[in-house]
């Protein structure tokens, strides 16, 4: 295991910012961290780099616990925070120079780092400018090359993209996925699309409990996740609701939207096939006026706003 997290638990005074959770990631895994504001996501990152101690529990970095070896936790792991730090009246070569002697690089072996870092990061153009007049695109890349420069087992990146447009986005992606194929990462985000792009599993956090915890695949399944069926018909809602409950007990609706001409509906279900013939037949034999009916995957989001949008206590195993 590339990380473990046993119980892991941090209180500021008699607040719970993190409950215990227990998770491991598995070398080569890049796993998305999603939650909300406050959540704390970053306090749970915090602990695995030994930059706050837990009130409980522990955690392992390639099997060198965080408490009893802060110092081999530095080199194992590279952290990129959400503020991403830097002294901006540097030069990107003078700040990886200083990045790269503080991490422990021989000296004979500083350069070469700091060019392949260069070259990784894409930092080619903007090596002798001040870090201060670059974009945040190119700030970010920077933050990343610091992170990377002492060759880290795992990289733990907190927010990477945020404030970065479309194209930035994509380019940071890009590298992380490239990073993924020999390092373990676990990035926190609010953009879900770029979890469903580049994550091969999932931790969801919420009012400091980890509530889900597997691939998003595992997450559709164990919360109901599957398809979406909308149905939009010309007939009384009531009318319809009575109607189908009484037939079908077992189906959930919720309403999407009522109108004098027409109202909008939405089942969800694992049994997509099944699904769909008991709805058209429903509709057929009682003569609903069905104006259109058609289906939508059901996404991270989803999953997301269900588990984050209640407190209720939710199974995270597999």
């Amino acid at each position: 295991m590339s990380i473990e997290a046993k119980e892991i638990s941090k209180n500021y005074g008699s607040f719970p910012a993190v409950k215990p959770a227990s998770f491991s990631i598995n070398t080569g895994e890049i796993v998305g961290f999603l939650g909300p504001n406050g959540a704390g996501k970053t306090t749970t990152m915090k602990m695995l780099t030994g930059i706050l101690k837990p009130t409980s529990g522990t955690a392992g970095i390639n099997g060198f616990d965080i408490l009893e070896h802060p110092d081999r936790i530095r080199r194992e792991i590279g952290f990129l925070p959400e503020n991403n730090p830097l002294y901006t009246e540097l030069t990107v070569s003078e700040y990886l120079d200083y990045a790269a002697r503080i991490g422990g690089i021989p000296k004979d072996r500083v350069q070469s780092r700091i060019d392949e870092m260069t070259q990784l990061c894409g930092l080619e153009t903007v090596t002798r400018k001040q870090i201060g007049t670059l974009s945040k695109g190119f700030r970010q890349r920077v933050g990343l090359a610091q992170a990377l420069i002492h060759d880290p087992a795992v990289l733990i990146l907190d927010e990477p993209t945020t404030g970065l447009d479309p194209n930035q986005i994509i380019e940071i992606r890009d590298l992380i996925l490239n990073l993924g194929r020999e390092k373990t990462v676990l990035l926190s985000t609010h953009i879900l699309q770029e979890v469903e792009a580049i994550c091969s599993r999932v931790l969801i956090i919420n009012e400091g409990e980890l509530v889900a915890d597997g691939t998003p695949a595992e997450l559709q399944t164990r919360f109901k996740g599957g398809v979406a069926w909308y149905l939009e018909f010309a007939h009384d809602l009531t009318a319809f609701q009575e109607k189908i409950l009484k037939i079908h007990p077992e189906m959930t609706m919720e309403v999407i939207s009522v109108g004098e001409s027409s109202n909008l509906v939405k089942f969800t279900t694992l049994h997509q096939d099944e699904f769909n013939r008991k709805l058209y037949h429903f509709c057929r034999d009682h003569q609903i006026e069905l104006l259109q009916m058609y289906k939508e995957e059901s996404n991270l989001e989803d999953i997301f706003r269900r588990l984050t949008l209640t407190s209720e206590p939710r199974n995270t195993s597999n």
